[in-house]
């Protein structure tokens, strides 16, 4: 009888999970298809100029393949590296995509601020935005920031280069003065922070420099590499002079002194020496 009614139970939460409603609905509303030009250019797979002196027009075009109407409540333009956003503007456009439609909308931002926070090459997107504050669609890009090396983006650079020296001044002066840890692994950790920050500082200055903007697939290699080659070094430093060596590194022989006495009451105390050699 249990096993009958357990059986019951579980083909009912099947039947109920798999029974359309409310949410299966939701699902058939397809993800906006986004088109983006500025200057009459598609935004995507192309780098944008950014002039913070004048304002930055964007034309969107929002196609539903739906079934469902989709309600677009702002639109949404920021820029990020290294996992940090550096800009973001949300601007209120509240409009419906009809199903099987579509709708284009011009956008005029004003985006004088970004002087202050960026500069550089920066991955971009511009996105819609629902009522729930969910992401409906959107586009990537890159964009060249023409913004002050003082910027937020360029101070952080700065930043990290002035951490870097540092640590690097700071590893290495503990080299010199034989300060350094005897175990390999401690020496090694010493040096992973500077490669960490070299690494950091690379993709900075990659990016302000307008040589490649700091896509994923880009600052995670350079950062992970430098860093495990500072790992690298300090586990090859040499072993600090004057410092007990590591038991697993020693490998040499073991002379053994001792010194024996014999009383006498006749000619007093004796001593000889017996010097043991043990291998080890």
């Amino acid at each position: 009888m249990g096993r009958s009614i357990g059986a019951v139970v579980a083909i009912a939460a099947s039947l109920l999970l798999a029974a359309p409603g409310p949410a299966g609905a939701a699902g058939a509303a397809d993800p906006l298809s986004v088109t983006v030009t500025v200057d009459g250019q598609s935004i995507a797979d192309r780098t944008v100029a950014v002039e913070p002196s004048r304002p930055l027009a964007l034309v969107i075009t929002a196609v539903n393949g739906g079934d469902v109407d989709r309600q677009v409540r702002s639109v949404r333009f920021s820029g990020t590296a290294l996992a940090l956003t550096f800009f973001a503007y949300d601007i209120t456009a509240q409009y419906t995509v009809p199903a099987h439609s579509s709708v284009t909308r011009t956008l005029v931002l004003d985006v004088a601020d970004l002087d202050g926070q960026a500069v550089g090459l920066l991955p971009a997107s511009v996105q819609l935005v629902d009522r729930d504050r969910e992401v409906i669609g959107g586009v990537a890009t890159v964009t060249d920031v023409r913004g002050s090396v003082w910027s937020v983006y360029g101070a952080f650079g700065i930043g990290a280069l002035v951490l870097t020296v540092v640590a690097w001044a700071s590893a290495l002066l503990a080299l010199a003065r034989q300060r350094l840890s005897v175990n390999r692994w401690r020496r090694a950790l010493r040096f992973g922070p500077a490669g960490i920050g070299t690494g950091l500082v690379a993709v900075v200055s990659l990016s302000v420099l307008r040589v490649v903007a700091p896509e994923p697939f880009v600052e995670l290699p350079v950062v992970l590499g430098a860093g495990l080659a500072a790992l690298l070094l300090g586990y090859l430093t040499p072993h600090p002079a004057g410092a007990p060596a590591d038991d697993a590194d020693y490998h040499g022989d073991l002379t053994v002194g001792l010194t024996t006495g014999v009383l006498d009451p006749a000619t007093g105390p004796t001593e000889a020496m017996t010097t043991r050699r043990m291998d080890g």
